[in-house]
């Protein structure tokens, strides 16, 4: 086997550059980065530090206030904008402190300022439960924004939510290949 140690590779003609042939293998060795097209980027996942009150019978926006990770700060104001178009998986959980009785609850993903998924479950009288939600949107990029929206209507009161970066987060990533 012998190494070849060039700096870049562009195809002789054309834009169009082949590298191996049907069945060959790719090996991408432990601590190389890639970056580029092939990256999950731009990727985040923010969470809420701090207690935030959802009104009975009110679609309510998350306001996450406490970042693990933004490659691209393309977080901010409590929604994402990707600045690079292509398909993008997201995912969200929300704890809420406990349910008196039984209650209807929804948690929201919304593109541009409308829902574009939603998941709903009636909980009955429980401590601390949860709900996710997770889906893979087409975005153009530097105009297009997804958000996080919960709503319950446990029986004429307000719910807090239960803080903490496993308990109320909002995660997405660029899928490669989009």
């Amino acid at each position: 086997m012998a190494t070849l140690f060039v700096d870049k590779i562009d195809p002789q003609s054309g834009t169009s550059l082949e590298i191996g042939s049907s069945g060959d293998t790719f090996t991408v060795p432990s601590g190389v980065t890639v970056a580029g097209a092939m990256a999950n980027t731009p990727a985040f996942r923010v969470y809420l530090n701090s207690n935030q009150t959802i009104s009975q019978s009110t679609v309510t926006k998350i306001n996450f206030d406490a970042e693990d990770y933004d490659t691209d700060n393309a977080f901010a104001s409590n929604k994402f904008t990707p600045q690079v178009a292509g398909k993008y998986f997201f995912t969200s959980t929300i704890r809420l402190s406990s349910m008196s009785t039984t209650a209807n609850w929804q948690i929201y993903l919304y593109k541009n300022g409308a829902i574009y998924s939603r998941f709903a479950n009636d909980v009955g009288a429980q401590a601390n439960p949860q709900i996710s939600i997770s889906d893979t949107i087409i975005l153009n990029g530097s105009t297009d924004y997804v958000e996080i929206y919960t709503f319950q209507d446990n029986s004429n009161s307000t719910r807090d939510t239960f803080e903490g970066t496993n308990n109320i987060y909002f995660s997405g990533h660029r899928i490669i290949g989009a």
